[in-house]
């Protein structure tokens, strides 16, 4: 079941945020914030609604944390490289806290809902003054009060399934794209994985809700919507909306803007997801899909519930039903006991979708998963030569694909300057691809017809099509 923060909790939260901005109004200079998110969307999404909680607070922002009265890193805990970042700039923060040592240190988000990860933290960082997990996120400012107030370490890393906070003032990065959360948490257990353990059951919010939140962003002038979920495709437990019927809700409302999702499983999508996408026009004709191996063997010891064979339905029904679809993945190279078959399995499985884009990682190993324990006999510097053929194999399909694009005109959602040139523009198109063009910057923020006149293993290169 699912637990929602009380208006009455909400309603204390923002007592104490008004408590600590009475405190920040009395010092002699207005407080300067710092504020990174690591990791997936999910956690920028969650590090708006830190900053709308300090702007609350009466906190102002800084790019760096030279100089900041508090800093908080939202930590990601999918790869041990993230991990490493943010011990690394913790530990570059001794110093700061030495020159001002009324400054504020915060951690939170999935790294620390980890039991040993906290651990470390109180014993190696003992100038570190918060840190909470993901269930308490909407509890900042009570925690930043308790930490001015009595200048004591505050630690909240409660054990739950997780809650939903409605109502949290945000301070979003961008005018022209917005991310909705719509569920939380997961119940796959993949067992590469750590997210079920640190971010809890699936939950889902009210429909009404996230409608209503679309419907006000559209109407501020927002072009591009994303709805988030670990698992999207599985929105709706405890309601009487699934994710397609979403997803036909959203696209509904009055307005030109298109709506993207991330992350989904195969799993649970289905047939009646893939049709709305055909007849969604607001819907970006982008399908991720992320496979993570080619071998049905090693998608059973992923526990990934789908074979390869199923997964290849899906994209065959998506490439029938989506003409114009493109494809995206994720894969895994070298999960404990894959073999170099199991290997050639997923460069098979590349060849035949011919995928737009990859996003390829080797194997981490996350301490408290199953596939921690399993043995791994083949060596990094092996997996590294898988990877790189991989990469090789995805270059020449991506490039191929791309170039299929070269005469034809696309609708493009101009998003800011570009890369490939000196005063061109960028933005995406409808399939989600990278598109720069030539043009002037009073089309930021608005939806052009660009035609495609040449193409990039990264993006593809067009010219505006003027309007009669």
């Amino acid at each position: 079941m699912t637990t929602k923060v009380t208006a009455a909790e909400i309603a204390a939260q923002k007592e104490f945020a008004r408590r600590v901005r009475e405190l920040n109004c009395a010092r002699e200079e207005p407080p300067v914030a710092h504020v990174h998110s690591f990791g997936c969307q999910q956690n920028v999404s969650d590090g708006e609604k830190i900053k709308g909680m300090l702007a609350d607070m009466g906190y102002g922002f800084s790019n760096t944390a030279d100089g900041a009265d508090l800093v908080l890193f939202n930590t990601c805990a999918v790869r041990e490289n993230a991990e490493d970042r943010v011990f690394g700039n913790l530990g570059a923060l001794k110093h700061n806290k030495k020159q001002k040592p009324d400054m504020l240190i915060g951690v939170c988000g999935c790294m620390v809902q980890q039991e040993h990860i906290t651990e470390r933290i109180k014993k190696s960082f003992p100038y570190v003054d918060m840190v909470f997990g993901t269930h308490v996120l909407h509890t900042l400012p009570q925690l930043v009060y308790e930490a001015m107030t009595t200048h004591k370490r505050q630690i909240s890393i409660p054990q739950m399934d997780g809650v939903i906070a409605e109502g949290l003032p945000l301070r979003r990065e961008s005018g022209l794209k917005a991310s909705i959360p719509i569920m939380y948490g997961c119940n796959n257990f993949c067992t590469y994985c750590i997210v079920p353990y640190v971010r809890g059951r699936e939950r889902s919010r009210d429909p009404e809700e996230i409608v209503s939140e679309a419907r006000c962003l559209v109407e501020q002038g927002y072009k591009e919507l994303l709805l988030l979920g670990q698992n999207v495709n599985s929105y709706g437990r405890g309601t009487d909306v699934n994710f397609p019927e979403l997803l036909r809700r959203i696209n509904a409302i009055p307005g030109e803007f298109k709506i993207c999702y991330m992350s989904s499983h195969p799993k649970d999508a289905t047939r009646e997801l893939i049709d709305t996408i055909a007849e969604c026009e607001k819907v970006t004709r982008h399908f991720p899909l992320p496979v993570q191996s080619g071998s049905s063997r090693i998608l059973k010891l992923m526990n990934r519930s789908y074979t390869r064979e199923h997964y290849l339905e899906l994209i065959n029904y998506a490439k029938e039903r989506i003409p114009d679809v493109a494809l995206t993945s994720d894969i895994i190279v070298g999960f404990p006991g894959e073999t170099y078959e199991d290997f050639q399995e997923t460069l098979s499985l590349i060849r035949e979708v011919k995928y737009d884009s990859l996003f390829t990682f080797i194997y981490s190993p996350r301490k408290g998963t199953k596939a921690a324990e399993m043995p791994d006999p083949i060596s990094q510097e092996e997996k590294g030569k898988w990877f790189r053929e991989l990469l090789e194999v995805q270059q020449e399909i991506g490039c191929s694909s791309y170039h299929n694009y070269i005469g034809r005109t696309l609708r493009v959602l101009c998003e800011g300057p570009g890369r490939t040139r000196d005063g061109c523009l960028t933005g995406k198109s409808i399939q989600n691809i990278i598109v720069d063009f030539d043009g002037d910057k009073s089309l930021i923020g608005s939806f052009v017809d660009v035609k495609i006149t040449d193409a990039l293993n990264w993006a593809l290169i067009g010219e505006l099509v003027k309007e009669n």
